[in-house]
């Protein structure tokens, strides 16, 4: 039967906590070793191809990883202002948009406290994380035991019980449906290996300043990376709270559209910043490659082109697309080149002049598919080049006409090459993208063809 007073979740974490050495680290060490944690806990689920399980967190979202969200079904225990939220239950079906799963909304009690709980059950992965103790003496608590994960489980469904019976049914179901777990020794043994390596990663190198070889860009790299990740955490969280407020029906259309301008904005730079990560990642291992697979481009180009036109539209540009019928397959990476189609739009669109037009030219060039952005304003032509951009590092450069940071030249070709294909650019002209027609070729190894110099542009 289910207590009158059910445990709150400071208990839970007290729980969580019983037998663990005490901490030591500050709020701010605490913080990072949460982030780390939660790092290592969802690169592990990616790797796995986890494609069912439940989590349980509060105050905010813990996991962020879009992949994961569109599988696992979460609970969340938020403060009072998230509370005034209907909850809805998952849906069985993904939404068209490729939004993750809904998320449940249960509200905080003034005993919870507001440190970060998440219990994440799957059938690879079954964990218990937490922060907790006094401000001097703050740890991190991971938990993979069964026992104590049963434990922590039984007061989570009591209190969800409590707080919202429809809720707990749901998570009862799904919990039925994932079976018997069992958790594997192997798992607690290599987290904590793995957690340090990313905080590793993640600390400033005194290197930076002093390396006495300029030519050792292994340590820059490695920043980098932590960097990027570092800013596309926070930015999947909003992103994920913007989306369960974005399911609301009774928001005014001013709000609304300001959600989803935010929305469009986060999942821009989560993807612009995962950009940054692969070519520091592709630096810094070059002999990694891709497995290439036939590729519609014809069904992306549909998937990306309202994307594309609600992109130009923000900064008051169009945007016009050629293209051949029917559209011949390319080997590529599907998911890779999405990413990298839209971060050249985003790139080549950043430094025109309001009402230019944006044209995306397709054609078949021999055993390429030639794939072109260019300018539609014929004044823009004429001007004068745009200053060249600086390098900044190994991958980057610094746009100085609009003040950005991007991908490199050379880091933006081997991007491409590790996608078969080939890239070419005119300062403030064009970007040109060559991708290897898929034709008769069988299976998914990458084309020779691919790795040919392009004809010259006219």
């Amino acid at each position: 039967m289910t207590p009158a007073t059910p445990p709150s979740l400071a208990a839970v974490r007290h729980g969580l906590a019983d037998g663990v050495p005490p901490g030591h680290a500050d709020e701010d060490g605490a913080r990072r070793l949460w982030w780390a944690a939660l790092a290592v806990l969802q690169d592990d689920l990616l790797a796995s191809g986890c494609r069912q399980g439940v989590w349980l967190a509060s105050p905010l979202p813990a996991l962020h990883e879009p992949a994961l969200l569109e599988h696992l079904h979460g609970w969340i225990w938020t403060p009072p202002g998230w509370g005034q939220l209907q909850p809805e239950l998952p849906a069985a079906d993904r939404d068209p948009a490729g939004t993750p799963s809904p998320l449940t909304l249960v509200p905080l009690h003034p005993d919870d406290g507001t440190d970060p709980l998440l219990m994440l059950i799957s059938p690879q992965l079954q964990v218990a994380l937490a922060l907790e103790g006094p401000p001097s003496g703050r740890r991190l608590v991971v938990r993979f035991e069964p026992t104590v994960l049963a434990t922590a489980l039984q007061h989570l469904g009591q209190r969800l019980q409590h707080d919202n019976p429809a809720a707990a049914a749901a998570l009862r179901q799904h919990l039925d449906r994932l079976g018997p777990l069992a958790s594997h020794p192997a798992t607690g043994e290599g987290f904590w290996p793995r957690l340090a390596e990313r905080l590793a990663l993640a600390a400033p190198a005194l290197t930076l300043v002093s390396a006495p070889d300029p030519d050792d860009s292994n340590p820059q790299l490695q920043l980098l990376e932590a960097l990027a990740h570092e800013v596309r955490t926070p930015l999947a969280t909003i992103r994920t709270l913007v989306r369960s407020l974005q399911r609301r029906r009774d928001l005014p259309p001013q709000v609304q559209e300001r959600l989803d301008l935010i929305d469009a904005e986060c999942s821009e730079q989560i993807d612009r910043f995962g950009l940054i990560f692969q070519a520091a990642e592709r630096r810094r291992e070059p002999e990694g490659h891709l497995q290439l697979a036939r590729t519609d481009l014809g069904s992306l180009l549909l998937q990306l082109i309202p994307a594309w036109e609600r992109l130009l539209a923000r900064r008051q540009l169009t945007l016009a697309v050629q293209r051949p019928e029917p559209l011949p397959q390319v080997l590529s990476e599907p998911a890779l080149l999405e990413k990298m189609l839209t971060g050249l739009l985003d790139r080549f669109s950043r430094s025109l002049r309001r009402g230019t037009r944006v044209q995306v030219d397709l054609q078949v060039a021999g055993e390429r598919l030639k794939l072109r952005f260019g300018s539609g304003d014929s004044t823009a032509a004429d001007a004068s080049l745009p200053p060249p951009r600086e390098p900044v590092g190994p991958v980057l450069s610094w746009d100085p006409t609009t003040g950005s940071l991007q991908l490199s030249p050379g880091a933006t070709r081997d991007l491409f090459a590790r996608l078969g294909g080939l890239y070419t650019e005119r300062a403030g002209r064009t970007l040109t993208l060559y991708l290897p027609v898929a034709g008769n070729v069988d299976g998914c190894e990458e084309s020779a063809a691919a790795r040919e110099t392009p004809d010259r542009e006219c």
